[in-house]
């Protein structure tokens, strides 16, 4: 009934280094894409570190064993959007990317964490049966809200071991999700890769933690 899952955005090459950790460790992450901006001029640069989305051809089976969720197709601002935009950013990008996996698309994060009773009604429309907001709950209870869904904590939070020891602590009858998100290439940005590696060598100590993709803990 303990279930970790990892949500990480943007189809970044920093995912690569990242998703060889959790392939390491036995972790399952789900990753957020954009389908229309998979292209090499699609970069930016944070801190001096350059930051570029990963082509299709680039990413290959990169992500094979770990689940494929929208993050609209160009990344958008949300609420910029009209009623038709809004329906083809989300239709189109689960389109792009049910044919690029072989798979369905159930979930969603939303883009810079915009979202309204008008965008989650869209998202509905199409199928979708979860979306992560940024909103934290510093907890592992069950939500019910499912397309306002809340993580336990970015992997930034100063408290992000401290709620991994008491995750691995619990010891409730009850389903408990821990559930992490954020950005692989914070992770160069900070300097700090050995934050990711330590939290998941910890939690894959222990046999009663289920890693599991965000739609398995969720649904």
């Amino acid at each position: 009934m303990k279930y970790v899952t990892f949500s990480y955005d943007d189809g970044v090459t920093q995912d690569k280094r990242l998703v060889e950790i959790f392939n390491k460790y036995g972790m399952k992450c789900t990753f957020n894409l954009n389908s229309g901006i998979m292209k090499e001029d699609s970069c930016w640069d944070n801190n001096g570190v350059h930051i570029r989305r990963m082509t299709a051809e680039e990413i290959g089976n990169l992500y094979d064993g770990h689940e494929i969720a929208c993050h609209f197709l160009t990344h958008p601002f949300p609420f910029e959007l009209d009623d038709k935009t809004l329906d083809y950013e989300i239709g189109k990008d689960i389109e792009n990317l049910s044919d690029m996996f072989k798979c369905e698309i159930v979930g969603c994060a939303y883009p810079y964490g915009q979202y309204d009773d008008r965008v989650v009604a869209a998202l509905q429309k199409h199928g979708i049966k979860y979306a992560r907001t940024c909103g934290t709950t510093s907890n592992f209870a069950p939500q019910t809200d499912l397309l306002r869904f809340m993580s336990t904590c970015h992997h930034k939070d100063e408290k992000l071991f401290e709620l991994a020891e008491k995750f691995i602590a619990e010891g409730s009858d009850e389903k408990q999700v821990f559930y992490v998100w954020g950005h692989s290439y914070e992770f160069d940005v900070d300097n700090n890769w050995d934050r990711i590696e330590k939290l998941c060598k910890m939690l894959s100590e222990h046999s009663d933690i289920i890693p599991v993709t965000n739609a398995q803990a969720l649904l």
